[in-house]
């Protein structure tokens, strides 16, 4: 009743009052424990101090990062499930020995480098140039203090440093990028042929004895997860919309408080003919495209039909066959083709405009120019978004009011019950379900399965919806018997015997090419068609054998005097003898153009991966001390740490 009646009264001089009266006598009971916590000493890192005040603030930041995250969805309970406590001390004690290191070797981080860092970053920036307002807004709204965004940056470009020093230790080398161009880039070609386990699954036999010894091999597989059951009241705003009013001044006052949003960009509307070319075509090549794309200009220029033209000439997959491109706005186009379309006039045709996908005719057919709707052409829109908020309001207010009226320790569908409000409650359900009646996404399922029995949610907003959820049971996960699963394990144990025939068959099959035996003639006689792939690098994709990284790794490991593996592949759904065909080296010209992005790859990796290794080495050769202290303190209301590390 207080939650409510406050929040109705917010603004009346009672209530101001009583939130007054209420502040000091909070600092007054609370205030001592507040101030001894403010010099608390939380742990010693090689001798160094941490504080209470840096424990709070970095505990903070890791608490409001995820409270953004998952929004209406967040509870108390979810700092359990993230570790948060001690996932914000380790994160101080590696900063501190990142620090200490780097003050160790002579490295450190001006303000200066910090301000023009911070005045580089693209979000603070307008019109090309730092913009203080920007600033200080984007950290406002992100609850960021500047020097805590300050402190943050400082920490990011003191490991840079660190990382580029651990560097000069163990440079990238040329053949290392050429290696790693080569690993990425090199192709090979294979023929293959399928051992399906569904061949041999009429022939197998199912014995009692193996059942249950597959059954006992493969229990876990089996494991019930664990299921709660939930009371859930439903809060709908359309089932308030007939009660809203939208007053004529309140849409006016949308329009012009929201103009920017009524705001059209200029339009083009165009087709194209594109001649495709790879960004590294060859001069030739080049030439060639242009050529064709100036031959087919002439006769669009001397009457032809564009749309018929396209028809004929385009090779553009993505686009119509006539090579509509309906309207677009700035920045929906790459820029050279923008920049053209943009400054032809309706009608006209361009001359060929390169962009990374080719060469491009263009056509201008229409233009919509730049301009604000009309409040006459929006009223309609702004009123039923007026009477979306107006009922979505309502909705939340009636889901917050019977939240704060209902008492503690009182089952959510009884009290729903007696005040005469619809409430459901589902069956035992696992966090691999969807939550019936409710849907939701996997944040939601966290947050309702980090809840005990009996804990109740805040109001949640699910899909344009307001739900207040109760855990009214658990089941804890246990391991079924054979019995409750006997029909899902004998399909699965049909399964394994037919797989284990399979590679049996597949095994035979191999040990024969290995005696000598033609590839073409055993294939006819195990009356299995071989496939053979294009030639493809690690990063393609090849339909059967995509997901199968055995196999890819063992295509490129064989060569022309060796074009077996040692053992066949097996995969969840086939078993795979493969036969090497050929290779293609790398191209050496692309190469030059592109190891630059190779190598700045790889020198990032490196740097990440030797930075992380040097971390791990300080933190287990560190000194970290921390205090019984830490037992004492409270954050939001809770204990730091619920053990101690000596």
């Amino acid at each position: 009743m207080l939650l409510s009646l406050m929040r109705k009264h917010a603004k009346s001089w009672l209530i101001k009052s009583l939130i007054a009266i209420i502040a000091i006598v909070f600092v007054f009971y609370f205030g001592y424990s507040f101030r001894s916590e403010t010099g608390a000493k939380i742990a010693y890192v090689n001798g160094e101090l941490i504080s209470g005040v840096e424990y709070r603030k970095t505990y903070r930041n890791l608490l409001e990062s995820l409270q953004r995250e998952y929004k209406g969805l967040w509870n108390e309970n979810l700092i359990k499930v993230f570790d948060l406590k001690n996932r914000a001390m380790e994160s101080l004690v590696r900063q501190k020995l990142v620090s200490q290191e780097a003050k160790r070797i002579g490295l450190g981080v001006t303000e200066k480098e910090i301000q023009a860092h911070i005045m580089s970053i693209p979000a603070f920036q307008f019109r090309g140039g730092f913009d203080e307002s920007r600033y200080a807004a984007m950290l406002q709204n992100n609850r960021m203090k500047p020097e805590d965004f300050e402190l943050i940056v400082a920490q990011e470009l003191l490991q840079e440093k660190v990382q580029q020093f651990l560097m000069t230790f163990t440079p990238v080398t040329e053949k290392e990028v050429l290696d790693q161009y080569t690993f990425a880039n090199r192709k090979v070609k294979i023929s293959y042929v399928l051992f399906q386990p569904d061949r041999y699954r009429n022939s197998v036999k199912v014995e009692q004895g193996g059942l249950a010894s597959y059954f006992e091999e493969n229990k876990e597989k089996y494991r019930i997860p664990e299921k709660i059951k939930i009371a859930y009241v439903g809060v709908d705003p359309e089932a308030f919309k007939k009660e809203q009013k939208v007053e004529e001044g309140s849409l006016k006052y949308y329009y012009e408080d929201n103009i920017n949003t009524f705001k059209e960009s200029k339009q083009i509307k165009a087709r194209h003919i594109l001649f495709r070319l790879n960004e590294g075509a060859s001069k030739e090549e080049e030439e060639k495209a242009k050529a064709k794309a100036l031959t087919v200009l002439k006769k669009a220029k001397e009457g032809a039909d564009f749309a018929g033209l396209a028809k004929t000439y385009s090779e553009d997959p993505g686009t119509k066959e006539d090579g509509d491109l309906g309207y677009f706005t700035s920045g929906q186009m790459v820029r050279p083709f923008e920049e053209a379309a943009f400054s032809m006039k309706k009608g006209e045709i361009s001359e060929p405009v390169r962009t990374p996908f080719g060469y491009h005719l263009i056509k201008v057919e229409d233009i919509k120019e730049a301009r604000t709707k009309t409040f006459e052409e929006v009223r309609n829109q702004i009123a039923e978004t007026l009477t979306k908020m107006g009922a979505a309001d309502m909705a939340y207010e009636k889901a917050l009011t019977f939240l704060d009226q209902m008492p503690y320790q009182v089952e959510l569908k009884q009290y729903a019950s007696e005040q005469k409000i619809p409430a459901n409650e589902t069956d035992f359900f696992s966090q691999r379900e969807a939550i019936p009646g409710i849907g939701g996404d996997e944040k939601l399922k966290q947050a309702i399965f980090s809840l005990g029995k009996g804990d109740t949610t805040e109001v949640m907003e699910v899909q344009g919806k307001f739900f207040i959820i109760q855990v009214t049971d658990r089941k804890a996960s246990s391991l079924p018997t054979l019995e409750q699963v006997t029909e899902q394990v004998k399909k699965d144990y049909i399964s394994h015997l037919a797989m284990g025939e399979a590679k049996a068959a597949a095994g035979r099959f191999l040990a024969k090419l290995k005696e000598g035996k033609e590839w073409a003639q055993l294939c006819k006689e195990n009356q299995i068609e071989p496939k053979t792939t294009e030639f493809f690098s690690r990063q393609d994709y090849i339909p059967e054998i995509s997901q199968a990284f055995e196999v890819r790794e063992a295509a490129f490991a064989l060569q022309r005097n060796n074009r077996h593996p040692d053992d066949v592949f097996e995969t969840e759904k086939s078993v795979f003898v493969i036969r090497w065909e050929g290779e293609q080296g790398i191209d050496q010209k692309k190469f030059e153009e592109e190891k630059g992005t190779y190598r700045d790859m790889l020198v990032r990796s490196r740097q990440q991966a030797v930075f992380l290794e040097w971390v791990d080495h300080l933190r287990k050769n560190a000194q970290v001390e921390f205090k019984e202290a830490i037992e004492g303190l409270e954050v939001g209301g809770r204990h730091a740490f619920s053990h101690q590390e000596r």
